[in-house]
């Protein structure tokens, strides 16, 4: 028989929205520019003025294309989608641990081990989620890299020669190959995929 409990998750107070993380904004196979949300879709609206060829498409960090609205003047349209911090008022005492409940079903044999575990439950279980994002972390780093180069290029390069193949070698982790294979796409589309389907590898070279 299974049973239920509420466990606490970790929260990030006083950390910046989503419009903080960067996009990048293309006209075409063109990139026009990278950076805060409110600055690409500035670009975009500059583009858009000067009747850009097109599509008009702003990408954030994850390959997704990011739907936004260009009216208004361009003050209205910084202040739309300039990055907010979430601010919470200082009080005295120790800080907030910033938890959230959210409910775990475990079986009588779990439970019997976690009742044996210094802290109770949820510090056991925490410790045990932990262990498994360092042990996990290079895999899901990949994946996510992989994944997301493929939204950005399934947006902006599906009909472009030799796509299907790209694909292939992409999620092989075959950089190589996929650099090879895309050579003759143009510049700011194949930077881009290779920036975003490969940062797990920039990554292990910084660390």
């Amino acid at each position: 028989m299974k049973s239920k409990m509420l466990v606490a998750q970790d929260s990030a107070p006083g950390t910046f929205q989503p419009t903080d993380v960067t996009h990048s904004a293309f006209d075409g196979p063109r990139c026009l520019l990278s950076g805060p949300l409110h600055e690409a879709v500035l670009a975009i609206k500059r583009a858009e003025e000067h009747s850009a060829a097109g599509p008009l498409l702003i990408f954030d960090s994850t390959g997704r294309v990011v739907d936004v609205d260009t009216r208004g003047t361009n003050g209205e349209v910084a202040a739309r989608f300039a990055p907010a911090r979430m601010s919470e008022p200082r009080t005295r005492g120790r800080p907030k641990l910033g938890v959230v409940a959210r409910e775990v079903t475990l079986l009588p044999r779990h439970w019997d081990w976690l009742a044996t575990q210094p802290g109770g439950a949820s510090v056991a279980l925490r410790k045990l989620v932990e262990v498994a994002r360092r042990s996990s972390g290079d895999a899901d780093r990949q994946r996510e890299a992989r994944e997301s180069a493929y939204r950005f290029l399934s947006a902006i390069a599906g009909d472009f020669q030799h796509f299907e193949e790209a694909a292939r070698a992409l999620f092989a982790g075959d950089e190589p190959r996929f650099t090879e294979i895309i050579a003759e796409w143009p510049e700011d589309v194949r930077d881009h995929a290779i920036r975003l389907g490969f940062r797990d590898r920039d990554a292990e070279g910084e660390a």
